[in-house]
């Protein structure tokens, strides 16, 4: 075994939200990708860590999400009254430790929520062989239930593809596409039946030279101080096989000549 290793996780179910940190009043957005603060935050609840236990060594691993299936974005409407026909009471409190009114008095509150719908993400965790060793064996028995960016979002199975001795890109590249027989069905219709033996993938990659920086660096859990640092990351593309029949008529070299029909 070597001195690093690989967790290939697969992030796949009907709803994911992965919040971005926009701060929206009543609105609560999704990344289109899973976040770092997110799947951190899903590896210490398989671990059963507390919320204000310090990150350790999770905070210092390596992560990279290649884009199986983008999915579609879901809005959710949410609205929340009181069953009596009373206003609404707000977060704050008074000087007597009572919950304050609404002010104007609203009897009605909405709100939005955004979730990633049908969505498959490849995700692998690379850093020391022990603590890659210890995340996979807590993703296979998690302490806790897990939510993919929100509780009420469990992942289909299998969560845990495997360990890989492999480097985090070439990791992501040997595996095959994680799409569902489905999404391969619905794939293949938008592409007219195509059945091509590899596709290229999307990938964004922890990279310290990277020329993107996102906002979303886990530094603590704990709800009296949670913060959230900058880390960078480099966009890829990803050839990996489909595991698809590659059809001769299709794959042929040149084969398509869009000027034939006119006899040039």
């Amino acid at each position: 075994m070597t001195d690093t290793a690989t967790l290939l996780l697969r992030l796949a179910a009907p709803l994911q939200a992965w919040g971005d940190h926009r701060a929206v009043i009543d609105t609560r957005h999704t990344s289109p990708i899973p976040t770092k603060s997110g799947v951190v935050g899903l590896l210490a609840a398989a671990l059963g860590h507390k919320r204000e236990q310090p990150l350790g060594p999770l905070a210092s691993l390596t992560m990279g999400v290649r884009i199986d299936i983008p999915g579609t974005l879901l809005r959710d409407y949410h609205t929340a009254s009181d069953y009596r026909g009373v206003p609404l009471l707000s977060a704050n409190l008074n000087a007597k430790g009572e919950q304050k009114r609404t002010g104007p008095a609203r009897h009605t509150m909405t709100s939005e929520r955004f979730y990633l719908q049908d969505a498959a993400f490849l995700v692998g965790i690379s850093g020391p062989a022990p603590v890659v060793e210890t995340v996979s064996g807590g993703a296979r028995t998690p302490a806790c239930l897990l939510g993919l960016g929100r509780r009420d979002c469990p992942p289909t199975f299998p969560l845990v593809l495997g360990l890989s001795e492999q480097p985090l890109a070439e990791a992501l590249a040997a595996q095959e596409w994680i799409a569902s027989p489905h999404a391969r069905s619905v794939w293949q219709r938008q592409h007219r039946g195509a059945c091509p033996a590899t596709i290229e993938l999307p990938a964004v990659l922890d990279d310290p030279t990277g020329d993107t920086v996102l906002h979303d660096q886990p530094v603590t859990f704990d709800l009296n101080q949670q913060r959230h640092t900058t880390r960078r990351v480099s966009n890829h593309l990803i050839t990996v096989g489909t595991g698809f029949t590659p059809d001769p008529d299709t794959t042929a070299p040149g084969e398509h000549d869009p000027l034939a029909l006119l006899g040039w």
